[in-house]
């Protein structure tokens, strides 16, 4: 294929190669050519214009259902003469002054497509923000990625320009026939109007997402819910579109699943994909789409894992009371990942507990430290324990069938977004029944990995991969993988103020990139266990059986979890013995702490 080939312009110009040609989405794995396609996430939308070529990056949080729309119809003129139009990759059907669709045409073709609901990250950091706006190419707006048919219809008839009839061609879901028209201006009466919070629909309410209505046409099952995606396509932002103008004389069943699917564009536009890429990550300094040749971060020198680690336990010993232990099952629970599932396991998890934290200064402490976490980790999201805050908060999606949407909750999140929950800032009160049922949600959430969503008459569970930090004084009410006392003496408590701004002058631009991409390559690294190491495994635990007889199948997995993480900590790629030895040395420390708790500070779990 030519190097010197673009990557389409306009839908037509899309659907003659897909016509011509079966190699022409390579373009798409061109770094230079991909990562200059505008990114809706950071681009205002009055510098884009209806089928510009985009891209938007995001979380799919809604699936609906699969629509009929027409790949091409005929199209009559008032002369009676016929033509071709074709009809995919856009909402709006395409005619000329003085042209109708004849739907009863045998030439026509009907198609399917599905539409995703897709938000920004929820969660997404303030520096993954910035650097992917810093990245992002604005088009100009007389550049060729704008709309090149109506320029084209322009320059071959005159005044004759393709125009889009005021209806969506299927976007009505029920073949409405209703024309979608602006009647602001005419005095009539229109529909009451869903909330813009509700057409969002943000997974974290304090932290709104941008939301995009992404239209697929292949593999409509490829793409689970919750993953993380980069979307290609052609951008629809026609105000036919928007149901909520709709005169409410109109005979429709039901308006608001109507305008629910059908919202403003200027709210949530649409996107018609054509490629797509499925993210394993957030962090835009390991992503070539969002890289720039003079990026400060190429030019630093590279360090080992095994050298960055030791530097990162400078850092958690800081914020941890110079506690050494502590930043060890710190660090391991930021580089965690469910890397495998098996018979109703999710192999990998690691939810920790910190807990013993002194009363002194406790509320500021723990918002510090969730500060150093958020420099860290490219999506992240802190939740105070208070009782407002569990009566209150959707923590789960519940389905809207008035609507026909699924209406977020607080945790569903994209995969690897760290959740603190701080039980620090409880108080005495009264859970209602709201506040109960969010923390089922969490502890499900946290023994299982998986979200429950509510369907009203029935319930799904959906596999996740959230870490979870429970920051409280005595041991944590919610379930969790480990739980670890913290060792602070006094004078590491009156100079904690002092530790933290240490912490942030340690973190100098290039040590900070340096763990921003550490820990983003850890989680992902791959480990093996040799079959000598697993013997060697299996012999140990037969001793520790022998010398505490209360040892079982948890804390085996408990044990290879932990000897992971600290292997990959460490740069390693498989494990030895070393590293198991390790591991056990560091849970034998941990279980002394816990048995030197005092018994009322033991709520749960081990």
């Amino acid at each position: 294929m030519p190097s010197s080939m673009e990557l389409p312009s306009t839908p037509d110009e899309l659907m003659e190669r897909e016509s011509t040609s079966t190699g022409w989405k390579e373009l798409l794995r061109d770094q230079e050519k991909y990562k200059n396609i505008p990114l809706l996430n950071y681009t205002p939308m009055h510098k884009l214009k209806d089928e510009t070529l985009v891209r938007f990056r995001g979380m799919v949080q809604d699936m609906i259902d699969p629509e009929m729309y027409l790949e091409s119809y005929e199209v009559k003129a008032a002369n009676g003469s016929t033509r071709m139009q074709q009809g995919k990759y856009r909402d709006c059907l395409r005619l000329h002054h003085g042209e109708t669709v004849d739907y009863s045409a045998e030439s026509n073709v009907h198609s399917t497509r599905r539409t995703l609901f897709v938000v920004s990250i929820p969660g997404l950091n303030e520096w993954v923000k910035e650097h992917e706006k810093q990245c992002n190419v604005e088009p100009h707006m007389d550049s060729s990625l704008t709309s090149g048919v109506a320029r084209k219809r322009a320059a071959d008839e005159g005044d004759n320009i393709e125009m889009d009839v005021d209806i969506p061609s299927e976007a009505c879901k029920r073949q409405c026939t209703t024309q979608l028209k602006d009647v602001s201006s005419s005095g009539e009466q229109t529909a009451p109007v869903l909330s813009t919070e509700y057409f969002l629909n943000s997974p974290l309410p304090s932290r709104p997402s941008m939301a995009c209505m992404v239209k697929i046409y292949e593999d409509f099952d490829a793409i689970p819910l919750n993953t993380i995606v980069d979307f290609v396509g052609f951008l629809s932002v026609n105000p036919a579109l928007d149901a909520t103008t709709l005169d409410v004389n109109n005979d429709i069943e039901n308006m608001q699943e109507l305008q629910a699917l059908n919202p403003p564009p200027s709210i949530i536009p649409r996107l018609h994909a054509f490629g797509l890429r499925l993210l394993s990550h957030a962090n835009p300094l390991l992503d070539l789409s969002l890289l720039q040749p003079t990026d400060i971060h190429l030019n630093i020198p590279p360090k080992s894992q095994e050298t960055v680690h030791k530097e990162m336990r400078i850092l958690f010993k800081l914020c941890l009371f110079d506690d050494d232990l502590a930043a060890e099952y710190l660090i391991s629970h930021l580089i965690s990942t469910v890397y495998s599932r098996a018979q109703m396991q999710s192999i990998g998890k690691f939810s920790l507990n910190i807990c013993n934290l002194p009363t002194e200064g406790l509320q500021e402490y723990t918002i510090k430290l969730y500060k150093i976490m958020e420099l860290l980790l490219p999506a992240s999201h802190y939740i105070p324990m208070t009782l407002d805050t569990m009566n209150t908060s959707a923590f789960a999606p519940i389905k809207d069938y008035d609507t026909n949407k699924l209406v977020s909750g607080m945790l569903q999140l994209a995969p690897h977004t760290h959740l603190v929950l701080d039980e620090t800032r409880m108080q005495p009160g009264k859970l209602e029944s709201s506040g109960v049922l969010g923390m089922q949600h969490l502890s499900h959430l946290i023994k299982n990995q998986q979200l429950k969503c509510d369907f009203k008459f029935f319930h799904l569970d959906y596999n996740v991969d959230i870490p979870v930090m429970i920051l409280s004084e005595g041991r944590s009410m919610l379930p969790c993988d480990f739980c670890l006392p913290v060792n602070a003496d006094a004078k590491s408590v009156e100079m904690f103020e002092e530790s933290f701004k240490a912490a942030l002058h340690y973190l100098n631009p290039d040590r900070l990139l340096q763990f921003r991409n550490y820990l983003t390559q850890a989680r992902i690294s791959q480990f093996n266990v040799s079959d000598d190491h697993t013997t060697m495994i299996q012999e140990d635990f037969v001793e520790m059986r022998k010398s505490n007889a209360k040892s079982n199948a948890d804390d085996l997995h408990g044990l290879l979890v932990l000897s992971r993480l600290l292997g990959i900590a460490r740069g390693k790629a498989d494990l030895d013995k070393e590293t198991w030895q390790l591991a056990t040395e560091f849970e034998t420390k941990r279980r002394q702490r816990l048995q030197a708790l005092p018994k009322s500070s033991a709520q749960t779990h081990t």
